[in-house]
């Protein structure tokens, strides 16, 4: 990669526009031209840098809940293990991690599931034959984005403003054929082409006008989160993904969250449940090119809160990485191959 690249990756991952010709926009920003800007995210895709473009959705606010889970199994049978657990279309990332807890996965299920989430991670882990799981919901969420720094030498207590919706999201039940059409299209990876969001709203029954006021529409409501770039966090150097547990006294635990969250070496900040064998009940997650780069961020949070009581989890393998996709009939066909309540159902 060079320059131009980590500047088209930098910018691309937190202000991608969504308007009919964004790769034009683009390059207005970096002053390219629009075809160079086709031919660098067509390169950096090929070269697995840039792994999906496309609209990155609030769950809670498309009526799906999601979970965090830790699972421990035996070294042997992680391998096993894993793969039951990461045949649930629903599971978006499994992780192993360095802990007796050594499976972390994140689950979302749609609204019209017939187990819900607690019995499917339930099912989930008697499928896998863990020794123990733990669910560990988000109580409170205080930072979700990804925030890489391609270009090198941010500082690791550098700070970013939280965006906030502008307006209220809607009951997720109020969704209407045309919204969850939109959402189909905008969850797409966006083709590298001059006018990209063409084709989708063409599938939607959409003209791009639309699409497009709906997609600034959800932005505003939060139900999209943000539209922007995912990269191959190890293809583009990020080898470290560190998970930050902290033990935060109950009552600090809004203003530490909020003030982890402004960090941009902080991609992921929630408060989670404890249990007898899981004591940690904030999460902060840190992505590095080098181990000690995530250190560097995690020991600047500890200098600014005097928090000290904390570990790092390490993944130290990949079983699946993926998007969750909304308003698929996936989920309900693995509830009727693998839930044995719901047989002859």
């Amino acid at each position: 990669m060079d320059d131009a690249d980590k500047r088209l990756c930098d910018l691309i991952q937190n202000e991608f526009p969504v308007t009919a010709r964004p790769y034009q926009s683009v390059g207005q920003r970096l002053e390219m031209s629009e075809d160079e800007v086709l031919e660098r995210v067509t390169r950096l895709r090929s070269d697995r840098i840039i792994r999906q473009i496309s609209a990155i959705f609030d769950t809670r606010r498309l009526g799906y809940t999601s979970c965090l889970v830790a699972a421990r199994s035996t070294p042997e049978t992680a391998d096993e293990a894993a793969e039951a657990i990461s045949s649930h279309p629903g599971v978006t990332h499994n992780y192993e991690r360095e802990h007796d807890f050594n499976i972390w996965f994140t689950i979302g299920v749609p609204p019209n599931s017939r187990l819900g989430l607690d019995r499917t991670i339930e099912l989930l882990g008697e499928m896998a034959e863990v020794e123990s799981i733990r669910p560990l919901p988000a109580l409170k969420f205080f930072k979700i984005g990804v925030d890489l720094d391609m270009k090198g030498g941010r500082d690791p207590a550098a700070k970013k403003a939280k965006r906030e919706p502008t307006m209220p999201a809607p009951p997720p039940d109020t969704l209407t054929a045309e919204d969850i059409a939109a959402v189909r299209a905008l969850q797409g990876d966006l083709r590298a082409v001059p006018e990209p969001f063409a084709a989708p709203a063409q599938r939607a029954g959409l003209t791009v006008d639309e699409l497009l006021a709906r997609a600034t529409e959800f932005h505003s409501t939060g139900q999209m989160r943000r539209f922007a770039a995912v990269l191959y966090h190890r293809s583009a150097g990020f080898v470290y993904n560190g998970m930050g547990v902290w033990k935060v006294p109950d009552p600090d635990v809004e203003e530490v969250g909020s003030l982890m969250a402004s960090y941009r070496g902080v991609s992921h900040c929630y408060q989670r449940p404890t249990y007898p064998d899981w004591p940690y009940n904030l999460f902060s997650m840190t992505h590095g090119r080098t181990k000690q780069e995530c250190e560097d961020v995690l020991d600047a949070i500890s200098a600014e809160t005097g928090l000290t009581d904390r570990t790092v989890l390490y993944s130290t393998k990949e079983w699946k990485k993926t998007r969750l996709v909304y308003f698929s009939s996936d989920a309900e066909e693995w509830e009727r191959r693998h839930a044995p309540e719901l047989a002859g159902v």
